[in-house]
């Protein structure tokens, strides 16, 4: 048996994130994938055994990787705003700098291709956030409010950041980064 070539299952999954950019995660088929990496529809099912295999491995590849970056510079024993601002900006620095990466990710929360298992795997990676959120309303800086809207505020604000980056050609300095940071912080204050 043949060894999986690590290189030609990067061309699959960077070909897969092109084409969830341009058609969107539903429109996209293994043939249309198999041709956007160069390789024959047959080469592509024997990676994956079918769109669904192949979405969650790359699902899992990009929360895996986007973990270890938000994260990156983290001390949990930092004070919360600092430690805050840290994977705030961590998370926007990714989303831009992965787009593609971030706009899967996005679209795979909507779909019905992400199984359970991924998610709890998802929940898991990401206990850092919600235990710096916790800490947060129990220290009383932040809004008591379930986390599940506190999150949904928070990187609802990111994405967007992103998303206007990208489409507008925008620069973002530093000056217009913590500008954001602020208006993101005002929103989550106590």
């Amino acid at each position: 048996m043949k060894p999986r070539d690590e290189n030609k299952i990067n061309e699959i999954y960077k070909a897969t994130l092109n084409l969830v950019k341009a058609t969107g995660l539903a429109g996209i088929t293994m043939q249309m994938v198999a041709k956007e990496a160069g390789i024959a529809t047959g080469t592509l099912y024997i990676y994956f055994k079918n769109k669904e295999a192949l979405i969650n491995a790359l699902f899992d590849v990009c929360i895996r990787s986007s973990a270890s970056t938000f994260f990156s510079n983290y001390d949990p024993e930092q004070p919360f705003k600092i430690g805050f601002h840290t994977i705030w900006l961590n998370i926007v620095q990714r989303r831009v700098a992965h787009f593609n990466e971030s706009i899967f990710i996005e679209q795979c929360f909507h779909s019905p291709f992400i199984d359970e298992e991924s998610k709890t795997r998802l929940r898991k990676m990401f206990e850092p956030l919600l235990h710096l959120i916790e800490r947060g309303k129990k220290e009383h800086l932040i809004k008591d409010i379930d986390t599940i809207w506190l999150l949904g505020f928070m990187v609802g604000t990111i994405n967007e950041i992103a998303k206007r980056a990208m489409y507008y050609h925008l620069k973002l300095t530093g000056e217009i980064l913590e500008a954001n940071f602020q208006l993101c912080w005002d929103g989550i204050k106590a």
